[in-house]
């Protein structure tokens, strides 16, 4: 029978496990000791030959070998395999104990599921729960050496009252080179259909929970069949047997105490008996010891399971529960807290402790908050430090860092022309951006995407660089116009030749001039460096006067001036606000941007409005609206 020692270690104490360590029945040594003593004797003969039967040449070339065994040992894999072994063949005995068919749920289902008090009635209750016991017993006969032997044949089966003679005739009558199992699982059903028709079992809904709790418990006696014929793979077991015994094998030269006047390394002292090897040997061997008794738990081991046990118990239950229980209940009567709104059984004087322990309430129950964070706060508070922390990236920081420590090419035009190239390089490679092919008028507009509005995914989760502008007259030196424009080459030169020419409508303009009007900006020009990240631009694209399709990348914009960067002194706008917050809306129309005609190969990429152009521009970036008053 299994061993159980559940009641002696219910309670954690000092050395608690200490006192099952005298335990025989099913213990380690009762299953090692023989494996135990095998590997002693013959470290112990290896030693005495070694010590007294070996002449020194022989003894030089086995303390070398011994060396070599020992070094190498630890180069089998062990622990590992046999550890992920174990832990596979425990998994299987448990579901091996799960899938034993009980037959609880089923009785109960038949014993309120079929009707009928009369002979006729208790006949087909018995019979069927006879016929579920008998299911389950040719299963458990074919999987378990001990149910075997005491059923070896179908006449024991007869005469142990699960089966009648009949019934036998008719089993056997049913040729199938099978397991015949599961046929008393259709005499089941069979008679389940009979007692419907006769009226026995009142509605199909019945009918079908009782066949359903059939089927469960013929599953668990298929379950059963499939584990005796599956198991586990023969080359793993085979792997983790030879794993350790060819462990152990070396182990007997590997681990032999060396003569210490040699003075080999770590082999300074004598003891003649191997403590810590055996110790090992017990512990490694005792695991395989564990598995192998595990691997089937239908035998006859100590700590195998109670099949006899269990067919005994199961059908004197399931008898007990359909025929002598049927209909049997005791008289009704109030019970002793009838009257009680809050019933409490009452507790012994070894388990009066218990009410002193408060009830629990949670985890949180208890927690303290301080006073002060525990008021309310009004809704428009929490709305404004969303859209605060919102519009904030958490790599500002780093990019206000870089922009401050790069020089910038001109003062005032540094920080904006890096946002702006920045912001038509994206334009750029935009690959949904409708393309402006309109050049005749002033009025005339470049529009961004279909409809006017930003391509898809522009608009979502980007960053933007919002600047608004106010007309009021300062005595300071605003920021008036920033244009960008090119001279292309009228003859077919690049671009990048026409830039270092210098300007074509400037060329008067005095050094001093030009000094001027950096010195006046730069205080603007610090506040526009901080604002966002930018990139150089790339050189723009060359373009020709004839009427043709161009990509969106290039918004032509009003310029007078083919010089690379102007600013006007004289201002009526200036720098209001210029922040960095995330675009909200990408569906909403972007406004169209004039476009002035061509003369010529002169082309402007961006201007900003000057004195005569009173606009204000919210945002000058992906992802945000261009509004103009």
């Amino acid at each position: 029978m299994t061993v159980t020692y559940t009641a002696r270690v219910a309670n954690a104490r000092f050395c608690g496990f200490s006192k099952l360590l005298l335990v025989w029945k099913g213990s380690i040594y009762k299953v090692l000791y023989k494996e135990f003593l095998a590997f002693f004797a013959m470290y112990t003969a290896i030693s005495i030959t070694y010590r007294f039967f070996l002449y020194d040449d022989q003894k030089r070339y086995f303390e070398k070998l011994a060396i070599y065994c020992n070094h190498y040992a630890s180069l089998i894999p062990m622990s590992f395999v046999l550890g992920f072994y174990v832990t596979l063949v425990v998994n299987r005995w448990w579901n091996q104990y799960t899938s034993i068919p009980l037959p609880d749920r089923l009785m109960c289902v038949l014993s309120g599921g079929l009707q009928g008090s009369d002979e006729r009635g208790r006949l087909l209750r018995r019979t069927m729960m006879r016929y579920a016991s008998l299911s389950a017993l040719l299963i458990l006969r074919s999987v378990s050496t001990a149910v075997f032997k005491r059923f070896p044949t179908m006449d024991h089966v007869v005469e142990a009252g699960f089966m009648s003679r009949e019934e036998r005739k008719k089993f056997e009558g049913l040729h199938s080179p099978y397991n015949k199992y599961w046929i008393p699982c259709v005499w089941f059903t069979n008679l389940a259909a009979v007692a419907r028709c006769e009226g026995r079992i009142k509605d199909d809904h019945t009918l079908k929970l009782l066949l359903e709790e059939l089927n469960a418990f013929r599953g668990k006696c298929s379950m059963l069949f499939h584990y005796d014929m599956i198991s586990v793979p023969l080359v793993y077991t085979q792997v983790v047997t030879l794993a350790v015994y060819s462990f152990f094998l070396v182990c007997l030269i590997g681990r032999q105490f060396l003569d210490p006047n040699q003075g080999y390394p770590g082999h300074d002292l004598d003891l003649y008996v191997p403590i810590f090897t055996l110790l090992q040997f017990f512990f490694y061997a005792g695991w395989l010891k564990v598995a192998e008794q595990l691997i089937n738990p239908f035998g006859e081991d100590d700590d195998d399971f109670e099949t006899n046990w269990l067919i005994d118990r199961n059908f004197q239950v399931s008898m007990m529960a359909v025929d002598e229980m049927y209909g049997d209940l005791p008289m009704m009567e109030r019970d002793r807290y009838w009257n009680d709104s809050n019933p409490r059984p009452p507790y012994t004087a070894a388990t009066l402790f218990v009410l002193r322990k408060p009830s629990f309430q949670g985890s949180t129950f208890d927690m303290a908050i301080p006073k002060e964070e525990m008021h309310f706060q009004p809704l428009e508070d929490i709305a404004e430090n969303l859209e605060e922390s919102g519009s904030r990236h958490p790599n500002m920081a780093l990019f206000n860092r870089l922009l401050n420590a790069a020089p910038s090419p001109t003062g005032l035009m540094g920080g904006a022309l890096r946002r702006t190239s920045a912001q038509l390089q994206r334009l750029r490679h935009s690959p949904s951006i409708d393309q402006c092919t309109s050049d005749d008028d002033d009025d005339e507009s470049c529009k961004i995407g279909k409809g006017g509005s930003l391509p898809s995914g522009l608009g979502q989760d980007t960053q933007s660089t919002v600047c608004s502008f106010r007309e009021e007259k300062s005595a300071r030196t605003p920021l008036l116009e920033i244009q960008f424009g090119v001279e292309q080459e009228r003859r077919g030169g690049h671009p990048a030749i026409n830039e270092k020419k210098g300007v074509s409508g400037e060329e008067g303009k005095s050094d001093a001039e030009w000094q001027t009007r950096e010195e006046g900006g730069k205080a603007e020009s610090i506040k526009w460096e901080t604002q966002a990240p930018v990139s150089l631009l790339p050189p723009p694209p060359q373009f020709s006067t004839e009427r043709s399709a161009r990509p969106a990348s290039t918004i032509p914009i009003a310029s007078r001036h083919p010089s690379a960067f102007l600013f006007h002194p004289a201002a009526h706008s200036s720098l209001e606000h210029c922040s960095s917050q995330p675009a909200i809306n990408q569906n909403r129309v972007v406004p169209t941007i004039p476009r002035p005609p061509f003369s010529g190969n002169k082309m402007s990429f961006l201007t900003v409005p000057s004195y005569d152009e009173p606009q204000r521009f919210r945002s000058v970036s992906m992802g945000s609206e261009l509004t103009g008053s």
